[in-house]
């Protein structure tokens, strides 16, 4: 099993145990804040989906575009707004991180073992000094802030997901 196997598979999970939290929510479902000050899981998607664009775009690797405006609507200072029209439906929060998730993985699979050791530019060393660990981070990201929407589905007194 190589370096980028394991990314892959990391990834690959960090995304299923995503979708399986989002699996049986709705539109409305993701703009609720569990918790005072807590980011609702609309904003989280968004950000994930801008965060993975701009990772794997500041490493060196084409990207699929987002939709203009994007980046500009998944801020720190957007983070507060409960404007369910500043926000998407959940079906187009997965189209969007699904085409992002597959420019990730394609420009993974084009990466040489030893480009994994390459830097990434200096803006991105503090979470991620190469090219490996910017792959990494990926799925890393994802899990912590999927493991964030279990407030929501105990809030909203779901079954346990996985």
């Amino acid at each position: 099993m190589t370096a980028k196997d394991i990314i892959t598979i990391s990834i690959d999970m960090a995304h299923e145990i995503m979708t399986a939290y989002l699996g049986d929510l709705n539109d409305e479902d993701i703009m609720l804040r569990p918790v005072p000050g807590m980011n609702h899981i609309a904003w989280q998607l968004g950000h994930l989906i801008s965060s993975e664009h701009q990772m794997i775009s500041d490493a060196g690797y084409n990207m699929p575009e987002l939709p203009d405006g994007f980046d500009e609507s998944y801020t720190k200072e957007t983070s507060t707004s409960d404007d369910v029209s500043k926000f998407a439906t959940k079906d187009q929060y997965l189209e969007w991180l699904g085409q992002q998730r597959a420019g990730t993985l394609a420009a993974l699979d084009k990466v040489s073992d030893a480009d994994l050791d390459k830097p990434t530019p200096e803006s991105m060393h503090a979470y991620a000094p190469t090219v490996g660990s910017a792959f990494n981070i990926i799925g890393i990201h994802t899990m912590m802030h999927a493991s964030q929407f279990v407030a929501t589905r105990r809030k909203l007194e779901k079954p346990i997901a996985i």
